[in-house]
């Protein structure tokens, strides 16, 4: 007789709401297998689901198989344990904790992607009929920073305010310009290129340095902004492209951030086959159309120069298969563009409005987004600029 399958119950502490579903499951149907069948998930989702389960509570301090009884202190992981034992028994032991960075990426990619598949999918719609295979139109919208607070008494500009409210107008309503002001191209490129948000969790800070930031709003209300105004932006792109390419790009702003909006966007866009989420956790990202080069990195851990060897090295193969090659930047916040030896590479501005951080330190830009068009033989054949004041005035 086949023994049945037990969960520890107190592994519920520090499970996800489908973690803690599955283990239900399995106590209420007598296996996995059974549990598997009940809840029409495959076996092996299960079974990795609860593996990463029992990862996450022995980084807390929780693994009885090994004598690790006790959880951790909130934001602690476990750096280490030593037992002493007698006659077999543990009589003694030392617990040491730590926060440790790597450790606590895993476990939030693990929780990221636990969200991420409960997501409601987003329903396939019509290509459009008539788009010139040869092109590819990359949309570059870099340094948002969704859920800053600017005011125009502190920076000096026209219309130099900036919220919630106004980011959400303002991007989305210049990228629709960027797409109807484009070529009928094959392929669309979304390209998201990081610092899309202002801040990377609930407090005001920038994730290294600690810099307190000027933010408009609670975290929640900024993730739900940006999460409408990239499922916009998508959609204009759905419109006008037979194949949509999404790339969300790690910004020195949104390390984190940028890890779940990968994950939720890969997840929402999974049954419609007509777009493709570029997911990569190394922030340097490649895109080939037929003999066209075109890379992406933030521009917070390499300077612009050092680009073209890197992106050589790192993808051989792209660079040999092709003759034009494009290196896409932003973090910098205005324009600057140079031809370097087989690679060009363009920084981008940003749309947003300087803070009072820029403003005292006297940096200023243009504010403006562009579209460029690729070609599969001949690269950069067509851009379109597109500045706020052209909604106004539309």
């Amino acid at each position: 007789m086949t023994k049945p399958a037990t969960v520890d119950p107190k592994l519920l502490e520090y499970a996800t709401s489908t973690q803690a579903r599955y283990i239900e499951a399995i106590k209420e149907h007598g296996s996995i297998r059974a549990a598997s069948r009940a809840l029409g998930v495959g076996k092996s989702a299960i079974q990795d689901s609860l593996g990463r389960l029992k990862k996450a509570a022995a980084v807390r301090g929780y693994a009885p198989e090994f004598d690790l009884q006790h959880a951790v202190a909130p934001g602690q992981v476990l750096r280490g344990a030593s037992t002493l034992y007698r006659d077999g028994q543990p009589i003694m032991q030392w617990v040491k904790t730590r926060a440790d960075d790597v450790a606590m990426a895993e476990i939030m990619r693990a929780g990221f992607e636990a969200m991420a598949s409960e997501l409601p999918r987003v329903k396939p719609v019509k290509a459009p009929k008539v788009t010139n295979a040869k092109l590819a139109n990359l949309y570059t919208l870099t340094d948002s920073h969704v859920g800053m607070l600017a005011w125009h008494r502190e920076n000096l500009a026209p219309n130099g305010d900036w919220d919630l409210s106004i980011a959400e107008r303002v991007l989305a309503g210049c990228f629709e310009h960027m797409v109807n002001a484009s070529p009928a191209a094959r392929v669309g490129i979304v390209a998201q290129l990081g610092d899309f948000l202002h801040s990377d969790g609930l407090e005001a800070k920038t994730p290294t340095s600690g810099h307190i930031l000027d933010q408009d709003g609670r975290f929640p209300k900024v993730v739900q902004a940006a999460l409408r105004i990239l499922r916009r932006v998508v959609d204009f792109a759905l419109a006008k492209h037979e194949r949509v390419v999404v790339l969300l790009a790690e910004g020195n702003h949104d390390l984190a951030s940028s890890v779940w909006l990968r994950a939720m966007f890969k997840a929402l866009y999974e049954n419609e086959p007509r777009v493709e989420v570029i997911d990569s956790e190394l922030p340097y990202y490649v895109y080939q159309h037929g003999k066209t080069m075109i890379a992406w990195h933030h521009g917070h851990l390499k300077k612009n120069d050092q680009l073209p060897l890197l992106f050589a090295a790192q993808f051989p193969k792209v660079w040999g298969d092709t003759e034009k090659r494009y290196a896409h930047v932003g973090h910098r916040h205005h324009v600057e563009e140079k031809e370097h030896a087989g690679m060009s590479v363009i920084q981008h501005s940003t749309l947003a409005s300087r803070d009072a951080y820029a403003a005292r330190g006297g940096w200023m830009s243009e504010r403006q987004c562009t579209a460029i068009t690729y070609h599969a033989d001949f690269g950069q054949v067509c851009r379109n600029t597109v500045t706020p004041e052209m909604l106004e005035a539309a």
